[in-house]
């Protein structure tokens, strides 16, 4: 019989470092689904600056967030309140705007809700902040990726491929979204006691991918037996 926490792989750590490319790849080999949770945190982004809500004005906030749905189809297209928004929500913009509201203690609340309800009945691989110290604490399987932040903001700067952005303001970005992250009040970002932290700067996605595959492949060929 499975155990609580044996549908769940968390994969954590700061931005750039390329986790959702890695869970999108660890998923399709594990036959789970990818709970791409950094774009629910984008998504709520959008919707509060669509609705010209002010971050720091706590009853709005509080009143759209209990208007919003946020979903996925099954390949990966994030929807909000039923409209497609993958790409909206994919600016330098809402990203940013997005670290700020993960700071708000109702916006975490909201989300965290929505991710523990689809970890109940998935097998996922969660990728974010906090999946594997506060989401999902008992999952069996929690990684927690790293990387210096120069490689991190090359990385970026590659997969923008805009020019208009010099390295330096990605990289400087980069150091203040380290900053919100792993100082805020609520569910810092930090490994798990018990994650495997996996140093990516001389690695390539795939050697990543493998490395977190082979750890974790026995879930795969257990099937599931809730």
């Amino acid at each position: 019989m499975r155990r609580d926490g044996d549908n769940i792989v968390t994969i954590d750590g700061p931005s750039g470092v390329g986790k959702s490319t890695v869970a999108r790849r660890v998923a399709e080999l594990l036959g789970f689904s990818c709970l791409d949770t950094g774009a629910m945190y984008r998504a709520v982004a959008l919707k509060a600056s669509e609705a010209e809500v002010d971050p720091r004005d706590s009853a709005s906030l509080s009143r759209v967030l209990s208007q919003t749905t946020v979903e996925f189809s099954p390949e990966g297209h994030v929807f909000l309140d039923g409209r497609d928004v993958s790409k909206l929500i994919r600016t330098e913009k809402i990203s940013s705007l997005s670290s700020e509201l993960a700071e708000l203690a109702e916006v975490r609340e909201f989300l965290v809700g929505i991710q523990r309800k689809i970890g109940e009945g998935e097998n996922i691989v969660a990728e974010g902040r906090d999946m594997g110290t506060y989401v999902f604490p008992g999952a069996k399987y929690k990684f927690y990726l790293d990387a210096t932040v120069a490689e991190r903001a090359e990385r970026r700067f590659l997969q923008n491929k805009r020019g208009d952005i010099p390295l330096s303001d990605v990289e400087d970005e980069l150091r203040r979204r380290d900053r919100r992250d792993t100082l805020r009040a609520e569910n810092p970002l930090r490994p798990a006691p018990d994650a495997v932290v996996i140093d990516t700067t001389q690695m390539s996605a795939e050697d990543v991918i493998a490395a977190i595959f082979f750890r974790t492949k026995d879930i795969s060929l257990r099937g599931d037996s809730k």
